[in-house]
């Protein structure tokens, strides 16, 4: 009987075909969790023509997914380690694509409140398990490029729904952009066939034949002989809970994460909420103000890759602590009159400071937490940095609706950044702390 070692196994494997499907459908996943949870910053302007809403009816509007995101997250994150990872994505895929297809038939802000709700839920829950099964096949070396390319994907549905808005918007109104989201349910066979469930979960329920097949896809070397016993270090028992996430010594770091998710998301969603429109208000036609969008989620994709491949040479902390830096410096200056080409590079340093750094707070939280309770970990950072999502766009109403200096409102989107600088400082310090003192064991 020879013990093997997942996890081992996993991390020294080469980058093969296998990698490639599960970056491919993971992916395809977030692309479309981004157009869901973008196209509410793409028809804002029309929705509060039509029904007459006021900014901060509006900001309380947009808010009613990111609450529904919440308890997704909350839900689903910990709920997936016990009921496994791809069932999860299969209800959550079903739910934000569906609902937001309904979105489009809505005929009033409470019907369309309450089908942003439930799609949110959906949003919010699958983000955590797409980014946990990818940190868990990806090979160690490339572990947080892997997973920042394929949240990335977030980034590319944004741009996907800014660009389709622009098309669409003027010639079929703002139903039409709600309708694309049927596709992931017509995908929704093929993603059941070809997405791979969680080895550790398959290990835990007792799988061990389909564990074992599961894993020569992933490293070709390893030939599966009966008798194998398949071991995964998890860190903690079997099956999340959320005591765990304070024990070990992680309970400060747990909290900055917190800290962290809560201000970043609260950024992101301020500004694909209210971008277009601060930028109508400033005098720039909704065309131009959709193309700002773009550029934000534009920026995204370069923010997280490039600091996904800088995170593999250096401490992924340290790359955070920069970004959020830059992200304050860069939403501070939005709001002073800029030269066009200076205006969308500023736009474009926010987009990959903002939503960039969310997709690398993913892939931080995904390794700092052991498998056995990863999903909870990255569900309950998830579920506490949408409360910051909940107030972003609650925030731009209010502002908006006091008639503040564009300045000040960018101002005030940008002191988030700020604060979780100084989280993450405080969480890499105490990552240095925990390594040092594991030293000494190791020698």
């Amino acid at each position: 009987m020879r013990a093997i070692d997942i996890n081992g196994l996993i991390d020294q494997a080469k980058f093969n075909t296998f990698h490639w499907r599960v970056l491919f459908w993971c992916a395809l996943i977030i692309i479309f969790d981004g157009y869901d949870l973008v196209i509410y910053g793409v028809v804002l302007p029309a929705l509060m023509q039509e029904w007459g809403m006021t900014p901060l009816q509006a900001g309380a509007l947009g808010s009613y997914a990111l609450f529904g995101m919440m308890f997704g997250a909350l839900v689903f994150g910990p709920l997936s380690d016990r009921i496994g990872r791809k069932k999860a994505i299969m209800i959550c895929v079903i739910l934000f694509s569906g609902f937001t297809v309904l979105n489009g038939f809505a005929r009033n802000p409470t019907e369309f409140g309450i089908c942003r709700f439930l799609a949110g839920l959906g949003i919010g829950g699958v983000m955590p398990n797409v980014v946990a099964l990818m940190n868990e096949y990806a090979p160690k070396r490339m572990r947080s490029t892997l997973v920042a390319i394929m949240f990335s994907g977030y980034s590319v549905g944004g741009m996907l729904s800014a660009g389709l808005g622009i098309v669409l918007l003027p010639a079929f109104g703002w139903q039409s952009v709600f309708y694309v989201a049927v596709i992931p349910l017509l995908l929704l066979p093929l993603i059941l066939r070809f997405l791979p469930e969680s080895l550790g979960f398959l290990v835990r329920q007792g799988r061990t034949e389909q564990a074992s097949q599961l894993l020569q896809r992933v490293e070709p070397s390893y030939q599966p002989q009966a008798g194998d016993r398949l071991e995964v270090v998890t860190g903690v028992e079997a099956g999340g809970s959320v005591p765990q996430l304070f024990r070990e010594g992680r309970a400060l770091s747990t909290l900055m994460l917190w800290v962290a998710f809560f201000c970043c998301l609260l950024m992101v969603y301020a500004l694909n909420s209210w971008l277009p429109k601060l930028m109508n208000n400033a005098g720039y036609g909704l065309g131009s103000s959709l193309a700002f969008l773009l550029v934000l989620n534009f920026g995204a994709i370069f923010g997280a890759v490039g600091g996904g491949w800088i995170g593999d040479r250096f401490k992924l902390d340290r790359v955070l602590v920069v970004f959020f830096a830059l992200a304050a410096l860069s939403i501070s200056l939005l709001g002073f009159k800029s030269p066009t080409p200076v205006l969308y590079l500023l736009i474009a340093i926010a987009g990959a400071t903002t939503i960039g750094t969310q997709i690398l707070a993913y892939a931080c939280v995904a390794q700092f937490y052991p498998m056995g309770i990863r999903s909870t970990g990255l569900g309950w950072a998830s579920g506490i940095g949408r409360s910051g999502a909940i107030v972003g766009p609650i925030l731009g109403g209010l502002l908006l609706g006091i008639q503040l200096p564009l300045a000040l409102n960018f101002m005030a989107f940008a002191v988030p950044g700020a604060v979780a600088a100084v989280a993450m400082m405080v969480f890499a310090s105490r990552s240095s702390a925990r390594a040092g003192a594991r030293l000494p064991s190791a020698a």
